[in-house]
């Protein structure tokens, strides 16, 4: 296959040029005449990495809790219209067995592959958090973060799982943080009510990113600086759930230029109603009305977001000064590095996983590529 005729987004420039995949592989960026059966005409538009989410619940109407490939399998799909080709199906606070369940389900669309975007294994959301915090998670099912409640939630799937979100406060968390980056699992922070100081000890025990910045979590003050003050304040990644309704665009500027492009990636955090209509569903178990483009529970708190990130892409550039080649490392090399396959994906380079995307000005994507394969095309 030969994408030609479009504008390759790379880390740090916008260049025209076409790129040549063989064996789901980006063979070679502008090759010399080759003559190719299937020749693709990029149209000038652009050419983007793949997107990368790292925080999402469901789409198409199903939830990762659901706990079957094929609801995995959905998911995937359905983010794959809007230019995801890789994901961590997240997990939420419910009952140990429930987390096995969906444990076994993401190992099996890791191992198996989907019709849609990429599973590159979990995101544990929970339930080591905080009750002072909980936002959405469901308060019943949490338990103390311990080594053996860990390895019952997981079981023979732990080497599926790729983060974990736990508040660094709560006794055990420290330690069990400590055991768990020491295996290479991604230790973030979320769901807190800790103060500066705990947020920073936390840090130094292996905690090195931060869950859906700003929401659930300690504030920013001038006296008490908080978890958004420790994450401010140190090296960490952090994320934004760049709808214009979780954080406000000031907001967003604000965190962006502290922390620089290369510590931020945008989630969705969506849950199943992304790509549907507005109305009620469910996250965790628990009932949720999606209005207007936001889901909350019945008591008002948010619930996840609809939100994809060809649309979180296209927030952040509308409302802010960033070139759009610094947006999509936020969304495609800021994620691959997380989940640690920054040596294959996240990137348009000779070598590399062929998981691309075609959009337009807009940000509205015409084609989705996963491992070379066409999932989604309007061109």
């Amino acid at each position: 296959m030969l994408i030609k005729n479009c504008k390759l987004i790379y880390l740090d420039k916008i260049e025209e040029g076409s790129v040549l995949i063989e064996d789901g592989k980006i063979k070679e960026i502008n090759p010399s005449s080759i003559a190719n059966d299937n020749v693709i005409d990029g149209k000038g538009l652009y050419l983007s990495p793949g997107f990368i989410d790292v925080h999402i619940h469901g789409a198409g109407g199903v939830d990762t809790m659901d706990g079957t490939y094929d609801v995995i399998n959905t998911i995937a799909k359905t983010i794959a219209k809007h230019g995801t080709t890789s994901f961590t199906p997240t997990t939420m606070t419910v009952d140990k067995k429930d987390i096995r369940k969906a444990m076994s389900a993401i190992k099996e669309a890791k191992i198996k592959g989907t019709d849609g975007a990429n599973v590159l294994g979990a995101h544990l959301e929970g339930p080591f958090i905080s009750p002072k915090a909980i936002g959405a998670q469901n308060p019943n099912y949490l338990i103390d973060p311990t080594i053996e409640n860990f390895n019952e939630m997981v079981g023979e799937d732990e080497d599926a799982v790729v983060s974990i979100t736990m508040a660094p406060e709560v006794e055990g968390a420290k330690e069990l943080a400590t055991y768990l980056s020491d295996k290479g699992i991604v230790c973030s922070m979320g769901h807190t009510k800790a103060n500066y100081e705990e947020a920073m000890d936390g840090i130094k025990c292996g905690f090195c990113h931060s869950t859906h910045l700003f929401n659930a979590m300690t504030p920013f003050t001038h006296r008490e600086p908080g978890v958004v003050g420790a994450i401010f304040d140190s090296e960490i990644t952090t994320e934004t759930i760049s709808d214009g309704i979780h954080i406000s665009y000031p907001s967003l500027r604000t965190a962006y230029k502290q922390k620089g492009t290369d510590k931020v990636l945008l989630v969705t955090d969506a849950m199943m109603a992304c790509g549907m209509q507005d109305g009620m569903y469910s996250l965790g178990g628990q009932d949720v009305e999606v209005k207007n483009g936001a889901a909350r529970l019945l008591s008002g708190s948010l619930a996840g977001s609809v939100l994809t990130l060809d649309k979180a892409i296209r927030n952040v550039y509308n409302n802010s000064n960033y070139p759009l080649n610094e947006i999509v490392k936020m969304a495609s090399y800021n994620g691959a590095k997380h989940c640690k396959v920054e040596d294959r994906k996240g990137l348009i380079k000779e070598g590399f996983d062929a998981d691309l995307v075609i959009f337009d000005e807009d940000i509205n994507v015409k084609m989705t590529i996963v491992n070379g394969n066409v999932v989604y095309n309007t061109l």
